[in-house]
């Protein structure tokens, strides 16, 4: 009997021509075949070529991986995939805004915890507060899990970025 393979996570850089549609197309190559995108992010990174860098966080098989960057890498305006995480150490963050509403003790405590994590009140009223955290995944997730006892009201999050460490680039 053949043994399952394991599903792992892995981020994806992809640089592409900043086009209208490119997204879409994109997008539309995970759905169509069924693969699940947990982050989705998309900047322009060099104005004067018009490239942008979508990195794409999903989980597969060895095998599925392989067939998401074979697909992308045949898309037109595609210049280059990479699986950062098959190919060395990597760094990645994740920006967060946590609204949190609250009055006397839990006012003080939802401080507290943002000191110790540290995040940024970067809007304040006398019922709330707007948090901006930045780390991993599970720093922000942390952070958001010890909020929703606090007064919890809100929560936005940019997705993933991700670039690999050492002096090479893109």
């Amino acid at each position: 009997m053949k043994q399952p393979q394991p599903i792992n996570r892995h981020t994806i850089a992809v640089l592409v021509d900043n086009e209208p549609g490119i997204l879409a197309r994109v997008v539309g190559l995970f759905s169509g075949r069924g693969y699940n995108i947990e982050s989705l992010t998309v900047a322009e990174v060099e104005q004067a070529e018009q490239l942008s860098r979508i990195t794409v966080v999903t989980s597969g098989t060895e095998q599925v991986i392989e067939q998401i960057k074979a697909q992308l890498g045949r898309l037109v305006p595609v210049h280059k995939v990479h699986d950062l995480t098959s190919e060395g150490p990597h760094v990645e963050r994740e920006l967060a805004l946590v609204k949190v509403a609250g009055s006397g003790e839990r006012r003080v405590e939802s401080l507290r915890i943002a000191d110790i994590f540290r995040a940024r009140a970067i809007d304040s009223t006398t019922e709330s507060f707007v948090f901006e955290i930045t780390g991993s995944q599970e720093k922000v997730n942390a952070f958001v899990a010890l909020m929703i006892p606090l007064g919890l009201v809100e929560v936005s999050r940019t997705g993933i970025v991700a670039i690999s460490r050492g002096a090479a680039g893109f």
